[in-house]
Protein backbone atom coordinates (compact mmCIF):
# COMPACT_ATOMS: atom_id res chain seq x y z
CA UNK A 1 0.00 0.00 0.00
CA UNK A 2 2.86 2.38 0.70
CA UNK A 3 3.84 2.19 -2.99
CA UNK A 4 0.38 3.17 -4.23
CA UNK A 5 -0.32 6.83 -5.13
CA UNK A 6 -1.87 9.02 -2.45
CA UNK A 7 -5.65 9.42 -2.63
CA UNK A 8 -5.95 6.92 -5.47
CA UNK A 9 -8.73 4.51 -4.41
CA UNK A 10 -12.47 5.05 -3.96
CA UNK A 11 -13.16 2.27 -1.47
CA UNK A 12 -11.23 -0.20 0.66
CA UNK A 13 -12.59 -3.53 1.85
CA UNK A 14 -10.33 -5.14 4.44
CA UNK A 15 -10.65 -8.63 5.87
CA UNK A 16 -7.54 -8.68 8.10
CA UNK A 17 -6.37 -11.54 10.30
CA UNK A 18 -8.72 -11.87 13.28
CA UNK A 19 -6.04 -13.01 15.76
CA UNK A 20 -8.41 -15.76 16.87
CA UNK A 21 -6.05 -17.14 19.54
CA UNK A 22 -7.23 -20.71 19.01
CA UNK A 23 -5.81 -23.35 21.34
CA UNK A 24 -5.61 -27.02 20.41
CA UNK A 25 -7.64 -29.03 17.93
CA UNK A 26 -11.42 -28.84 17.64
CA UNK A 27 -13.60 -31.90 17.04
CA UNK A 28 -17.29 -32.52 16.40
CA UNK A 29 -19.36 -34.79 18.69
CA UNK A 30 -18.68 -37.69 16.28
CA UNK A 31 -14.94 -37.00 16.82
CA UNK A 32 -14.41 -35.74 13.24
CA UNK A 33 -11.94 -32.89 12.91
CA UNK A 34 -13.14 -29.29 12.45
CA UNK A 35 -11.14 -27.46 9.79
CA UNK A 36 -10.73 -24.16 11.65
CA UNK A 37 -8.34 -21.23 11.31
CA UNK A 38 -4.85 -22.39 12.28
CA UNK A 39 -2.90 -20.49 9.63
CA UNK A 40 0.35 -18.78 10.58
CA UNK A 41 -0.86 -15.45 9.19
CA UNK A 42 -3.51 -15.33 11.94
CA UNK A 43 -1.05 -15.74 14.82
CA UNK A 44 0.33 -12.81 16.80
CA UNK A 45 2.51 -12.85 19.92
CA UNK A 46 0.20 -10.62 21.94
CA UNK A 47 -2.40 -7.87 21.69
CA UNK A 48 0.32 -5.21 21.47
CA UNK A 49 1.80 -6.72 18.31
CA UNK A 50 -1.67 -7.05 16.78
CA UNK A 51 -2.45 -3.41 17.57
CA UNK A 52 0.83 -2.31 15.94
CA UNK A 53 -0.04 -4.35 12.87
CA UNK A 54 -3.52 -2.77 12.71
CA UNK A 55 -2.16 0.75 13.11
CA UNK A 56 0.37 0.18 10.31
CA UNK A 57 -2.06 -1.04 7.66
CA UNK A 58 -4.83 1.41 8.63
CA UNK A 59 -2.36 4.32 8.38
CA UNK A 60 -1.35 3.17 4.90
CA UNK A 61 -5.00 2.73 3.95
CA UNK A 62 -5.94 6.24 5.00
CA UNK A 63 -3.17 7.71 2.84
CA UNK A 64 -4.34 5.99 -0.37
CA UNK A 65 -8.06 6.56 0.24
CA UNK A 66 -9.64 9.49 -1.59
CA UNK A 67 -11.23 12.21 0.54
CA UNK A 68 -14.58 11.04 -0.87
CA UNK A 69 -13.81 7.38 -0.20
CA UNK A 70 -14.81 4.95 2.53
CA UNK A 71 -13.25 1.95 4.24
CA UNK A 72 -14.90 -1.29 5.32
CA UNK A 73 -13.24 -3.63 7.80
CA UNK A 74 -14.71 -6.93 8.94
CA UNK A 75 -13.93 -8.84 12.12
CA UNK A 76 -15.20 -10.95 14.98
CA UNK A 77 -15.26 -10.42 18.73
CA UNK A 78 -11.59 -11.45 18.78
CA UNK A 79 -10.39 -8.30 17.05
CA UNK A 80 -13.09 -5.85 15.95
CA UNK A 81 -13.11 -3.79 19.16
CA UNK A 82 -9.35 -3.30 19.04
CA UNK A 83 -9.49 -2.40 15.34
CA UNK A 84 -12.35 0.02 16.04
CA UNK A 85 -10.34 1.86 18.70
CA UNK A 86 -7.37 2.12 16.34
CA UNK A 87 -9.61 3.46 13.57
CA UNK A 88 -10.82 6.26 15.82
CA UNK A 89 -7.32 6.99 17.11
CA UNK A 90 -6.17 7.51 13.50
CA UNK A 91 -8.99 9.95 12.74
CA UNK A 92 -11.40 7.72 10.84
CA UNK A 93 -15.09 8.44 11.40
CA UNK A 94 -17.32 5.39 11.88
CA UNK A 95 -20.50 5.72 9.80
CA UNK A 96 -22.08 2.36 10.69
CA UNK A 97 -21.36 -0.92 12.34
CA UNK A 98 -23.03 -3.67 10.34
CA UNK A 99 -23.92 -6.97 11.95
CA UNK A 100 -23.64 -9.84 9.49
CA UNK A 101 -25.94 -12.49 10.92
CA UNK A 102 -25.06 -15.87 9.45
CA UNK A 103 -27.98 -18.07 8.46
CA UNK A 104 -25.80 -21.19 8.73
CA UNK A 105 -23.09 -20.56 11.36
CA UNK A 106 -20.71 -23.20 12.61
CA UNK A 107 -22.12 -24.71 15.83
CA UNK A 108 -20.34 -24.44 19.18
CA UNK A 109 -19.27 -28.07 19.40
CA UNK A 110 -17.99 -27.94 22.98
CA UNK A 111 -21.19 -26.47 24.32
CA UNK A 112 -19.33 -24.00 26.53
CA UNK A 113 -20.47 -20.75 24.89
CA UNK A 114 -23.25 -19.26 22.78
CA UNK A 115 -22.97 -20.18 19.12
CA UNK A 116 -21.00 -17.41 17.44
CA UNK A 117 -23.48 -16.55 14.68
CA UNK A 118 -22.36 -13.11 13.50
CA UNK A 119 -19.46 -10.94 12.43
CA UNK A 120 -19.19 -7.16 12.50
CA UNK A 121 -18.30 -4.76 9.70
CA UNK A 122 -17.23 -1.20 10.46
CA UNK A 123 -17.92 1.31 7.69
CA UNK A 124 -15.87 4.51 7.95
CA UNK A 125 -14.79 7.62 6.11
CA UNK A 126 -11.56 9.58 6.61
CA UNK A 127 -12.94 11.84 9.32
CA UNK A 128 -15.91 13.80 10.59
CA UNK A 129 -15.38 16.65 8.11
CA UNK A 130 -15.31 14.34 5.06
CA UNK A 131 -19.04 14.42 4.41
CA UNK A 132 -19.03 13.78 0.65
CA UNK A 133 -18.84 10.03 0.19
CA UNK A 134 -20.74 7.46 -1.87
CA UNK A 135 -23.80 5.87 -0.31
CA UNK A 136 -26.33 4.47 -2.77
CA UNK A 137 -29.24 4.73 -0.36
CA UNK A 138 -31.97 4.32 -2.97
CA UNK A 139 -30.25 1.31 -4.53
CA UNK A 140 -30.07 -0.32 -1.09
CA UNK A 141 -33.74 0.42 -0.55
CA UNK A 142 -34.61 -1.07 -3.95
CA UNK A 143 -32.55 -4.17 -3.13
CA UNK A 144 -34.63 -4.57 0.04
CA UNK A 145 -38.11 -4.48 -1.58
CA UNK A 146 -38.36 -0.69 -1.22
CA UNK A 147 -37.77 -0.82 2.54
CA UNK A 148 -34.89 1.14 4.09
CA UNK A 149 -31.87 -1.14 4.43
CA UNK A 150 -30.99 -1.83 8.07
CA UNK A 151 -27.61 -2.39 9.68
CA UNK A 152 -28.29 -6.07 10.42
CA UNK A 153 -27.70 -8.23 7.37
CA UNK A 154 -28.82 -11.87 7.22
CA UNK A 155 -26.67 -13.76 4.74
CA UNK A 156 -25.26 -17.31 4.55
CA UNK A 157 -21.60 -18.13 5.03
CA UNK A 158 -19.56 -19.25 2.05
CA UNK A 159 -20.41 -22.89 1.34
CA UNK A 160 -21.35 -25.37 -1.37
CA UNK A 161 -20.16 -24.68 -4.92
CA UNK A 162 -18.98 -21.19 -4.00
CA UNK A 163 -16.41 -22.56 -1.53
CA UNK A 164 -13.09 -22.94 -3.37
CA UNK A 165 -11.40 -26.30 -2.85
CA UNK A 166 -7.85 -27.52 -3.38
CA UNK A 167 -7.40 -31.30 -3.30
CA UNK A 168 -10.72 -31.63 -1.51
CA UNK A 169 -9.85 -29.13 1.23
CA UNK A 170 -10.79 -25.47 1.71
CA UNK A 171 -8.74 -23.26 -0.59
CA UNK A 172 -8.87 -20.52 2.04
CA UNK A 173 -9.95 -20.92 5.65
CA UNK A 174 -11.87 -17.61 5.86
CA UNK A 175 -13.37 -17.17 2.37
CA UNK A 176 -16.21 -14.63 2.47
CA UNK A 177 -19.47 -15.09 0.54
CA UNK A 178 -19.90 -13.11 -2.65
CA UNK A 179 -23.34 -11.96 -1.47
CA UNK A 180 -21.69 -9.98 1.34
CA UNK A 181 -19.29 -8.20 -1.01
CA UNK A 182 -22.09 -7.60 -3.52
CA UNK A 183 -24.02 -5.61 -0.93
CA UNK A 184 -20.93 -3.74 0.25
CA UNK A 185 -19.91 -2.72 -3.28
CA UNK A 186 -23.44 -1.85 -4.40
CA UNK A 187 -23.92 0.39 -1.37
CA UNK A 188 -20.69 2.38 -1.43
CA UNK A 189 -19.18 2.33 -4.93
CA UNK A 190 -20.18 3.22 -8.46
CA UNK A 191 -19.35 1.69 -11.82
CA UNK A 192 -15.73 2.46 -12.70
CA UNK A 193 -14.58 3.09 -9.11
CA UNK A 194 -11.29 1.65 -7.85
CA UNK A 195 -11.63 -0.83 -4.97
CA UNK A 196 -8.65 -1.91 -2.87
CA UNK A 197 -8.47 -5.13 -0.85
CA UNK A 198 -5.23 -5.23 1.17
CA UNK A 199 -5.89 -8.83 2.33
CA UNK A 200 -7.00 -10.28 -1.00
CA UNK A 201 -6.97 -13.96 -0.02
CA UNK A 202 -9.02 -16.06 -2.44
CA UNK A 203 -10.09 -12.95 -4.39
CA UNK A 204 -13.76 -12.54 -3.40
CA UNK A 205 -13.56 -8.74 -3.52
CA UNK A 206 -11.93 -8.81 -6.96
CA UNK A 207 -14.41 -11.37 -8.31
CA UNK A 208 -17.43 -9.28 -7.30
CA UNK A 209 -15.77 -6.01 -8.36
CA UNK A 210 -14.96 -7.38 -11.82
CA UNK A 211 -18.50 -8.70 -12.24
CA UNK A 212 -19.97 -5.32 -11.21
CA UNK A 213 -17.79 -3.14 -13.45
CA UNK A 214 -15.50 -1.81 -10.73
CA UNK A 215 -11.70 -1.74 -10.99
CA UNK A 216 -9.82 -3.47 -8.19
CA UNK A 217 -6.40 -3.76 -6.60
CA UNK A 218 -5.71 -6.90 -4.60
CA UNK A 219 -2.70 -7.26 -2.30
CA UNK A 220 -1.72 -10.75 -1.16
CA UNK A 221 1.59 -12.26 -0.01
CA UNK A 222 0.68 -15.98 0.16
CA UNK A 223 1.57 -17.65 -3.16
CA UNK A 224 -1.09 -20.35 -2.79
CA UNK A 225 -3.84 -17.72 -2.44
CA UNK A 226 -2.48 -15.69 -5.35
CA UNK A 227 -2.79 -18.69 -7.67
CA UNK A 228 -6.26 -19.46 -6.31
CA UNK A 229 -7.45 -15.88 -6.87
CA UNK A 230 -5.95 -15.66 -10.37
CA UNK A 231 -7.75 -18.80 -11.51
CA UNK A 232 -10.98 -17.58 -9.99
CA UNK A 233 -10.78 -14.13 -11.57
CA UNK A 234 -10.02 -15.54 -15.00
CA UNK A 235 -13.43 -17.23 -15.00
CA UNK A 236 -15.40 -14.08 -14.09
CA UNK A 237 -17.36 -12.20 -16.77
CA UNK A 238 -18.25 -8.54 -16.36
CA UNK A 239 -21.96 -7.70 -16.40
CA UNK A 240 -23.31 -5.55 -19.24
CA UNK A 241 -23.46 -1.78 -18.70
CA UNK A 242 -27.25 -1.60 -18.94
CA UNK A 243 -27.75 -3.91 -15.94
CA UNK A 244 -25.07 -2.18 -13.86
CA UNK A 245 -27.06 1.05 -13.59
CA UNK A 246 -28.46 1.57 -10.09
CA UNK A 247 -31.36 3.61 -8.72
CA UNK A 248 -30.08 7.20 -8.49
CA UNK A 249 -30.29 9.04 -5.20
CA UNK A 250 -33.18 11.50 -5.10
CA UNK A 251 -30.89 14.23 -3.79
CA UNK A 252 -28.71 13.80 -6.91
CA UNK A 253 -31.62 14.48 -9.26
CA UNK A 254 -32.10 18.04 -10.61
CA UNK A 255 -34.24 20.29 -8.43
CA UNK A 256 -37.58 21.21 -10.02
CA UNK A 257 -39.59 23.95 -8.26
CA UNK A 258 -43.37 23.59 -8.34
CA UNK A 259 -43.50 26.95 -10.12
CA UNK A 260 -41.77 25.33 -13.11
CA UNK A 261 -44.91 23.24 -13.73
CA UNK A 262 -47.02 26.40 -13.64
CA UNK A 263 -44.86 28.47 -16.00
CA UNK A 264 -44.66 25.55 -18.44
CA UNK A 265 -48.45 25.29 -18.49
CA UNK A 266 -48.43 21.75 -17.08
CA UNK A 267 -50.65 23.05 -14.25
CA UNK A 268 -52.77 26.14 -14.85
CA UNK A 269 -53.24 28.90 -12.25
CA UNK A 270 -56.61 28.33 -10.56
CA UNK A 271 -56.29 24.53 -10.70
CA UNK A 272 -57.53 22.75 -7.58
CA UNK A 273 -55.22 20.28 -5.83
CA UNK A 274 -56.49 17.63 -3.40
CA UNK A 275 -54.90 15.94 -0.43
CA UNK A 276 -55.79 12.53 1.03
CA UNK A 277 -59.03 12.39 3.00
CA UNK A 278 -58.60 12.70 6.75
CA UNK A 279 -60.08 10.58 9.53
CA UNK A 280 -63.37 12.51 9.42
CA UNK A 281 -63.67 12.12 5.67
CA UNK A 282 -62.75 15.75 4.98
CA UNK A 283 -60.46 16.23 1.98
CA UNK A 284 -57.97 19.13 1.93
CA UNK A 285 -58.27 21.37 -1.12
CA UNK A 286 -55.97 24.16 -2.29
CA UNK A 287 -55.89 26.42 -5.35
CA UNK A 288 -52.78 27.03 -7.47
CA UNK A 289 -51.74 30.68 -7.82
CA UNK A 290 -49.82 32.24 -10.71
CA UNK A 291 -46.52 32.36 -8.78
CA UNK A 292 -46.57 28.66 -7.91
CA UNK A 293 -47.88 29.05 -4.37
CA UNK A 294 -51.11 27.54 -3.03
CA UNK A 295 -54.01 29.08 -1.16
CA UNK A 296 -56.43 27.11 0.98
CA UNK A 297 -59.21 28.12 3.36
CA UNK A 298 -57.01 29.86 5.89
CA UNK A 299 -53.40 29.75 4.71
CA UNK A 300 -51.15 30.30 1.74
CA UNK A 301 -47.60 29.34 0.86
CA UNK A 302 -45.58 26.65 -0.90
CA UNK A 303 -46.96 23.19 -1.64
CA UNK A 304 -45.04 21.95 1.41
CA UNK A 305 -46.14 24.72 3.80
CA UNK A 306 -49.82 24.49 2.91
CA UNK A 307 -49.71 20.68 2.99
CA UNK A 308 -48.26 20.77 6.50
CA UNK A 309 -50.80 23.37 7.68
CA UNK A 310 -53.92 21.53 6.52
CA UNK A 311 -52.67 18.39 8.31
CA UNK A 312 -51.58 20.19 11.46
CA UNK A 313 -48.15 18.60 10.86
CA UNK A 314 -44.68 20.11 11.36
CA UNK A 315 -43.66 19.32 7.79
CA UNK A 316 -44.96 17.81 4.57
CA UNK A 317 -43.67 16.55 1.22
CA UNK A 318 -46.05 18.48 -0.99
CA UNK A 319 -45.03 16.51 -4.08
CA UNK A 320 -46.55 13.32 -2.76
CA UNK A 321 -49.32 14.92 -0.65
CA UNK A 322 -51.06 16.98 -3.34
CA UNK A 323 -52.96 15.34 -6.20
CA UNK A 324 -54.34 16.63 -9.48
CA UNK A 325 -57.62 15.46 -10.97
CA UNK A 326 -57.09 13.88 -14.41
CA UNK A 327 -60.08 12.21 -16.08
CA UNK A 328 -61.93 11.13 -12.95
CA UNK A 329 -58.72 10.08 -11.22
CA UNK A 330 -56.45 11.80 -8.74
CA UNK A 331 -52.74 11.55 -9.58
CA UNK A 332 -49.82 12.90 -7.51
CA UNK A 333 -48.26 16.08 -8.86
CA UNK A 334 -44.89 14.37 -8.48
CA UNK A 335 -45.59 12.58 -11.78
CA UNK A 336 -45.30 15.93 -13.57
CA UNK A 337 -42.05 16.71 -11.76
CA UNK A 338 -40.61 13.39 -12.96
CA UNK A 339 -41.54 14.31 -16.54
CA UNK A 340 -39.55 17.54 -16.24
CA UNK A 341 -36.59 15.70 -14.70
CA UNK A 342 -36.63 13.23 -17.57
CA UNK A 343 -36.45 16.09 -20.05
CA UNK A 344 -33.55 17.67 -18.16
CA UNK A 345 -31.73 14.34 -18.06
Amino acid sequence: MNRLPEKSVDMIFADPPYNMQLRGELHRPDNSHVDGVHDEWDKFDNFKSYDEFSRAWLTAARRVLKDTGTLWVIGSYHNIYRVGATLQDLGYWILNDIVWRKTNPMPNFRGTRFTNAHETLLWCNKGEKYTKYTFNYDAMKALNDDIQMRSDWTLPICSGKERLKVNGHKGHSTQKPEALLYRVLLSSTNKGDVVLDPFFGSGTTGAVAKKMGRHFIGLEKEEKYIRLAQDRLAAIDRLEDDVLEVTPAKRAQPRVPFGTLVERGMIQPGTLLYGPKGAGGKQPVAKVRADGTLISENTKGSIHQVGAHVQGAPSCNGWTFWHLQVKEKLVPIDILRQQVRQELH
